[in-house]
């Protein structure tokens, strides 16, 4: 068994691309999930789509074949050609992938590092794939400890707590000044990436978003990426929103300043405009209630959060190459104990039959069965001692998985037996799942 990770992410595959990978359509994404899953050495598989990524966690048995079968699948349901989404893809192989996957559900993959989303969103591609019957005892062992990976991240770091951008700087400084954003609306102006940022961070907040921008049909696509949380007014209704609301956020291209002092009227509330465009979208002035920040005033910020973010993305990836690591001994763990019960189960089993046969060629009087019993369990027990220690000993090591091969083959163990010992049930948290196993 491999793991295997094909993905598509903003780092690779632009959002027109990404538009037509996407499954957030749920019957689409069932539909999808039984045609790889029917695949003869597709063993589970698990979907993640979000608007910065499209990801295909998969168990397979044949690298190379499933990778080829999962391309000429993809470019059927997205008309992009295979030669082209091979071209973009980043493809993991087992440790590649469990680190890759531990690092995404870390944030450490995110476009806005130590965003707290992607949990969430893993939980749910997790959960529709297991209640569905895609996902089983091999994706279930890697996704429990994914989980695992970015609780510890998140507990060990302060990565998802320390804002790098200027957009997300100007968020976290709207929300210092206002006490929350929940319950507010945000006039955000533009439609390129530090405006998505910023509309982002503000969602994340609880904000909702005035989409305003010259092309009102880019504002528009934006939006519907982005949810119901953002709305879109046209750009002529800029002077009339800058005099409505509380949170004015600005992150255009223009060469020009595009919201001037004679568009500002007074008002009887605080208004908080932040310019986070070069060169400046809002006039410099002053008037009462109304507070201007640019992006000088918040670069001192910004370099703060970046340089203890850098140090925290450090620390998070050695976690996550720690916990790659972990996971795949205990994987290997899991596979020698099954062997160490399987042998002294044979040992067992070998001593009772010698005994029932000596007592019926009258070697031993029944009433010393179960002391002769004793004895010899006792004498298995001393002899298997040194080779369980040395397999668990073994378990740590890359070559464990030719020995216990070796053994089960030696020994002609039954593969069922073997399959029935080593059943694991993953236990995984998801919020609101009532029947969820994983303690908090």
């Amino acid at each position: 068994m491999h793991y295997l990770t094909i993905s598509f992410t903003h780092k690779n595959t632009d959002i027109s691309i990404r538009e037509k990978l996407s499954f957030s359509d749920d019957e689409k994404k069932l539909k999808f999930l039984e045609v790889l899953t029917a695949y003869e050495y597709i063993n589970e598989v698990i979907i993640l789509s979000t608007c910065n990524r499209v990801e295909i966690i998969a168990s397979v048995n044949n690298v190379s074949a499933s990778i080829e079968f999962i391309f000429e699948q993809l470019a059927q349901i997205s008309t992009i050609s295979k030669d082209e989404l091979e071209g973009r893809a980043d493809i993991y192989e087992d440790n590649g992938a469990i680190h890759h996957l531990f690092s995404v559900a870390s944030s450490l993959d995110s476009l806005v590092i130590g965003e707290t989303q992607i949990v969430g969103q893993l939980k749910d591609a997790f959960r529709f794939s297991t209640d569905h019957g895609f996902c089983s005892q091999k994706l279930s062992r890697a996704m429990h400890h994914t989980f695992k990976c970015a609780a510890n991240v998140r507990a060990s770091t302060d990565i998802s707590k320390n804002p790098i951008s200027v957009s997300s700087v100007a968020v976290s400084k709207a929300k210092e000044l206002l006490g929350t954003l929940s319950g507010y609306s945000a006039v955000l102006v533009g439609a390129g990436e530090m405006s998505i940022l910023a509309a982002k961070h503000l969602i994340t907040h609880g904000a909702k978003v005035v989409l305003v921008n010259r092309s009102l049909k880019k504002a528009e696509e934006i939006a519907c990426e982005l949810g119901d949380m953002v709305s879109v007014s046209p750009f002529s209704e800029l002077k009339e929103l800058i005099n409505r609301y509380n949170l004015i956020f600005s992150a255009t291209g223009a060469p020009h300043t595009i919201i001037t002092e004679d568009m500002v009227e007074r008002r009887e509330f605080d208004r908080y405009f932040f310019d986070i465009a070069v060169p400046r979208d809002i006039e410099d002035f002053s008037m009462d209630r109304v507070h201007i920040f640019a992006v000088d005033d918040l670069e001192e910020i910004v370099a703060k959060n970046l340089a203890l973010r850098e140090e925290q993305a450090r620390v998070a990836y050695s976690i996550v190459g720690k916990s790659t690591v972990e996971f795949f001994k205990w994987l290997q763990t899991l596979s020698i104990d099954p062997i160490i019960k399987e042998l002294r189960q044979k040992a067992k089993e070998c001593s009772c039959k010698e005994i029932e046969r000596s007592i019926k060629k009258g070697y031993i009087p029944k009433e010393y069965e179960k002391t002769v019993e004793k004895i010899l369990h006792c004498a298995f027990n001393a002899f298997l001692h040194t080779p369980t220690k040395k397999l668990k000993e073994l378990a740590e090591k890359p070559e464990a998985d030719t020995i216990v091969q070796s053994i089960q083959e030696i020994f002609e163990m039954d593969d069922e037996s073997i399959k029935k010992l080593n059943m694991y049930r993953c236990e995984y948290f998801m919020d609101g799942d009532k029947n969820s196993k994983e303690e908090k």
